[in-house]
């Protein structure tokens, strides 16, 4: 399945395809071969964002150790891209985890793209205590949070009210492809509707780990908001703004526009597949 002229995403602010460095791509070999992938599906931009201990900021000397390795193994990484890939814009910033209280976002160098807004995460998908309070002191001391996929984070009950106190610090939403299309689970799969529907979701990427046998599951995202837009007659555009437009924004700088709330509803379709989809990316 491809997609039609013009559906494609372009730019990509997730993904861990600095080789050898966190979880992601383990080689170089591995790295070009999931930057293909990604080039095949239209993305033009990547912003790749290996793991980064928050703690690590608040000491300038080990900071910039972890930071010069990234930067090494990337630059080779970037060299044989653009040879391959000319007209790719490959970028390296960091996925940082809030693993400390008084994490320091002042570095510039854990931007995204040429931007100002910074990608994080709660370490290890869990979230510690004061969540929000992290966040709130965050956005208000200036910096532009973009949280990597918050539908991700086990619910332990309060699931929904937490996302909304998160989203009202300020803090942006990235949510996967892959969660929309159930990879990681019907609970997850609900929680990242759910933020749809309720406009709470500024982009959609990849968080693509550049090892074989892992797929994007950009289609498969595409194809469910689409049929949902069809069935509710809704013509929003969501697709649009949440793989194209707002992503490149966010990598410019530039505050995400509005994403309508998508209509969605659990119909016989979606408890169908839900029974056919495979569990894990």
């Amino acid at each position: 399945m491809t997609f039609e002229a013009g559906l494609a995403p372009t730019t990509d602010l997730h993904s861990h395809l600095v080789p050898g460095v966190d979880d992601g791509a383990p080689s170089l070999e591995d790295a070009l071969e999931g930057i293909g992938r990604m080039v095949e599906r239209g993305i033009r931009r990547i912003v790749t964002t290996p793991h980064l201990e928050g703690s690590l900021t608040l000491n300038s000397s080990r900071l910039d150790e972890r930071l010069a390795w990234f930067d090494e193994a990337f630059e080779e990484t970037r060299s044989v891209a653009r040879s391959r890939w000319p007209d790719l814009r490959l970028e390296r910033s960091n996925e940082v985890a809030l693993d400390h209280p008084m994490v320091s976002l002042s570095d510039p160098r854990l931007r995204l793209g040429t931007g100002s807004f910074t990608l994080v995460e709660w370490p290890r998908l869990q979230v510690p205590p004061g969540s929000s309070q992290v966040l709130e002191r965050l956005t208000g001391e200036g910096y532009e949070l973009l949280l990597a996929h918050p539908e991700r984070y086990a619910s332990r009950g309060d699931g929904m009210a937490r996302l909304e106190r998160w989203r009202a610090t300020g803090a942006r939403f990235q949510v996967n492809y892959g969660s929309i299309a159930g990879v990681y689970g019907e609970e997850v799969r609900r929680r990242a509707m759910g933020l749809l529907s309720r406009g709470w979701v500024d982009c959609l990427a990849t968080d693509f780990h550049g090892r074989p046998g892992l797929r994007l599951f950009i289609v498969e995202a595409r194809e469910r908001i689409r049929r949902i837009e069809e069935a509710s007659g809704s013509g929003s555009g969501s697709w649009d703004l949440l793989a194209r437009t707002n992503p490149e924004r966010i990598a410019e700088g530039e505050p995400p526009h509005p994403v309508p709330p998508l209509p969605w509803g659990e119909g016989i379709w979606e408890r169908v597949t839900a029974l056919l989809r495979p569990g894990r990316p």
